[in-house]
C-alpha cells in the first residue's frame, strides 16, 4: 500500500475476516508456506517504517494496519486457533462453550490425568506423551473434516476443545519429562 492508500483505506477494512485480509478460502487446510509469504508480503506493504515520511495520521493507520496483519496471522497460523476462529464466523464460541466437548473425551482426559500421576518412570511418561501425540493428529484430522469436508461446527467446536486441553496436558506431561 502506498501512503495515499493508507491515508485512505477504509477504516472498516481493518475489521474484516482474516481469511479475507489474507486473500484466503475459509478453510481449516491451509498451505503454511503460502500464509507466509502472503503475511511477508503484507507486512511489507502496511509496515509503519514505510510511512516515516508520511503524516502522523498515515503514520497511525500503517500502525493499526501491521498490528492487524499481524494479528490475524498469529490467529491463521496455528491449526487450533484457526479452527477456533473458524467457528467463531460460524456463531460457536469453541474457547467457553464446553457443552461441545464430547463426553468419550472427558473420559480419556481422566484417563490421562490419572496415568501422569500414576507414572513413576520416564518411559511411562513417554509412552503417555507418544499417546496423547496420537490423539491430537486423529484430532487435527476429524477436525479438518468437520470444517471442510463435512461441515459440522459444533463438533468442530468440540475437536478444538480436546485439542486446547491436549496442548494443557501436554505441557504439564513435558513438565513431568523434564523433571
Amino acid at each position: 500500500m502506498t501512503s495515499d492508500a493508507i491515508a485512505s483505506a477504509d477504516p472498516t477494512a481493518l475489521a474484516q475476516d482474516d481469511f479475507r485480509l489474507f486473500d484466503l478460502p475459509r478453510r481449516q487446510a491451509l498451505d503454511r508456506a503460502d500464509l507466509d509469504a502472503r503475511w511477508r508480503a503484507l507486512q511489507a506493504e502496511v509496515h509503519p517504517d514505510r510511512f516515516a515520511s508520511a503524516g502522523a495520521a498515515a503514520q497511525q493507520l500503517a500502525l493499526q494496519w501491521a498490528l492487524r496483519v499481524n494479528e490475524a496471522y498469529q490467529r491463521l497460523k496455528d491449526p487450533v486457533t484457526r479452527a477456533a476462529y473458524l467457528c467463531s464466523l460460524h456463531g460457536i464460541d469453541a474457547a467457553t462453550d464446553r457443552t461441545l466437548l464430547p463426553r468419550s473425551f472427558l473420559m480419556q482426559q481422566m484417563d490421562w490425568r490419572e496415568a501422569l500421576d500414576a507414572a513413576r518412570s520416564a518411559a511411562a511418561l513417554e509412552r503417555l506423551a507418544s499417546e496423547v501425540a496420537t490423539r491430537r493428529a486423529a484430532l487435527l484430522r476429524e477436525l479438518a473434516d468437520h470444517i471442510d469436508t463435512h461441515p459440522n461446527w459444533p463438533a468442530a467446536a468440540g475437536c478444538v476443545q480436546a485439542l486446547m486441553f491436549i496442548a494443557r496436558f501436554a505441557a504439564d506431561l513435558d513438565a513431568r519429562l523434564d523433571a
